[in-house]
């Protein structure tokens, strides 16, 4: 399965001399007919929200991957072809909901999600603390010294750090509300305006 998205329609718009737009409703009928044949391991998509457009992307065990546009999309997407499936398609569909609570998070009228998340690109230490990260509640923020005695390794701060800087799953898994000791913001996979951004938003909106 092809991951190309608005180039490659372009380029056969050049070749075929058909619309845009009945090229991107061919593309989304095939998209269509491949889930239903079960012939995608790895559905994608793309949403505007006010830190930047997201990617989404699931399997059929859930949301796997949400990536900001700074990580680079084709890389990212080239990740989970060689890690997961090389039979990768941009599927909205399957995303649909996820991108409805996303919408609704960054409208401050959701402070929880609740869809269901594929952790296969974590293990060990990295996703012991991802899989904690949840418990923070909206609109607070916890340490990474505390966050380490959460996960049962006090000494662990600077892994509980490579944790949060490595987790898959930004924004759902609420990796921004972890600080340094000093109540500095640390770093953040989406960048620090991108993090004040989502801490002023839930203390906005708590």
């Amino acid at each position: 399965m092809s991951s190309t998205d608005g180039s490659g329609i372009s380029a056969l718009t050049a070749v075929t001399g058909g619309t845009v737009e009945h090229l991107a409703e061919l593309r989304a009928r095939l998209a269509a007919r491949a889930e239903q044949a079960g012939m995608v391991d790895v559905a994608y998509r793309t949403i505007d929200t006010p830190v930047g457009a997201l990617l989404l992307a699931a399997t059929d065990q859930g949301l796997v991957r949400v990536a900001y546009a700074r990580e680079g999309f084709d890389d990212v997407l080239g990740v989970l072809a060689a890690r997961i499936s090389p039979r990768v398609l941009h599927a909205p569909a399957r995303l649909d909901e996820t991108a409805r609570q996303i919408e609704q998070y960054f409208a401050g009228t959701r402070h929880t999600f609740d869809v269901r998340l594929d952790h296969r690109l974590s293990s060990g230490f990295r996703e012991t603390v991802q899989l904690l990260l949840p418990r923070i509640e909206y609109g607070h923020t916890l340490s990474y010294k505390q966050v380490a005695e959460m996960a049962g390794s006090p000494k662990a701060v600077r892994a509980v750090g490579t944790a949060c800087a490595t987790n898959p799953l930004p924004v759902v898994v609420p990796c921004h509300r972890v600080l340094r000791t000093d109540g500095g913001l640390g770093g953040y996979v989406g960048g620090l305006a991108a993090k004040t951004l989502l801490l002023d938003l839930e203390k906005e909106a708590a």
